[in-house]
């Protein structure tokens, strides 16, 4: 099956990417990532309206949805611009309610669910609660160095704690992929407000909801590595000849192609099944987050092999590629996890 967008869809991944081309230049982003300071970027995404996209307008959102943000996702990997307070946002939000959600987007405020992203979303956390007050330590929270607001999961029960207040405290934590970032957090006492929402539904949610937009920016990323690759593979020569005109090329980059192909039919398909809440759209978003970022992580490989010596240079913009495909393959679970998931709602009977 090949999933095609309609004319709306189009439009808005065109328009987003070309605000991208503006605002997220090779150049800026360098800059951003050899700081470590992705706010200028970050304040365009909030004061834009970017983060509105998927939203409800009750909720002060732009409307769309899950495949929208796919798009969005799919954008922001091509140019490895940092994402980390986006991807966080988009996921938290839903878990605010209407009036919070409203003020957030308006205010340009980044929250994030403190959860390590070592594990699914729907896992929880270790934090305990005693009269509104939070204690204990989540590891590795996605943009949890970016965030103003955090949703903590607490047993059946779901809170919400400023990053800022006292006894919160966000030691940031560098990633090799320095266009996403994490932070530990630690809760000493920390008062919270707990919010009208069920956290295994909430959380079932946003696990099927952040590994289709973690496969869509695995897709992006591998789109542009093959693009880098095959524009590399008709400038350098061997022989005399362009190293694309040899065979062993054609079929690396026709390769990377269809898995671009049938990732892009994958993940899109995923995300209208969540957002749709089909019957098994928690298993479509686990094949999205196992194939389509293990397709990403191939298709680096390709093109890392493709570009020859140039492509290990600190210099060249497949390093970036190359390290966000990798790391959307680990991000909230290895696809043998997710794998497990889609083994364990199956009737499969033991052979002979």
């Amino acid at each position: 099956m090949r999933w095609t967008l309609d004319s709306d869809q189009e439009m808005f991944a065109e328009a987003f990417g070309e605000v991208l081309d503006r605002a997220a230049t090779p150049a800026k982003v360098r800059g951003w990532l050899d700081a470590a300071d992705p706010s200028e970027f970050e304040r365009l995404l909030a004061n834009d309206g970017w983060l509105a996209i998927g939203v409800g307008e009750e909720a002060g959102g732009q409307g769309g949805g899950l495949l929208e943000l796919a798009l969005a996702a799919e954008q922001l990997a091509r140019r490895a611009a940092p994402s980390s307070a986006w991807l966080a946002t988009v996921l938290a939000l839903p878990a605010l309610g209407d009036e919070r959600s409203e003020a957030a987007i308006a205010d340009g405020t980044f929250a994030a669910i403190a959860v390590s992203v070592n594990d699914p979303l729907d896992r929880g956390s270790d934090i305990t609660v005693t009269d509104d007050a939070l204690s204990g330590t989540v590891g590795l929270v996605l943009g949890g160095d970016r965030a103003q607001l955090l949703v903590v999961p607490v047993g059946a029960d779901l809170y919400l704690a400023d990053a800022s207040a006292p006894g919160v405290t966000v030691r940031p934590r560098a990633l090799l992929d320095r266009s996403r970032s994490a932070a530990d957090i630690s809760f000493e006492g920390a008062v919270a407000t707990r919010l009208e929402r069920d956290a295994a539904s909430f959380l079932a949610q946003a696990a099927s909801r952040a590994a289709v937009l973690v496969a869509a920016d695995s897709l992006g990323a591998a789109s542009r590595l093959r693009e880098l690759a095959v524009e590399y593979s008709t400038q350098r020569t061997q022989f005399g000849v362009p190293i694309g005109s040899f065979q062993a090329m054609k079929h690396a980059a026709a390769t990377m192609l269809v898995g671009e192909e049938a990732s892009r039919s994958l993940a899109y398909y995923a995300a209208e099944s969540v957002d749709k809440a089909l019957p098994e759209a928690h298993l479509h978003a686990a094949a999205a987050k196992a194939q389509v970022t293990r397709a990403g992580s191939q298709a680096a490989e390709s093109s890392l092999t493709m570009h020859g010596a140039i492509g290990y240079t600190w210099e060249h913009d497949l390093q970036l590629l190359y390290k966000r495909a990798k790391l959307d393959v680990a991000l909230f679970g290895q696809p043998e996890r997710w794998n497990e998931r889609i083994a364990d709602a199956l009737d499969l009977v033991p052979a002979g």
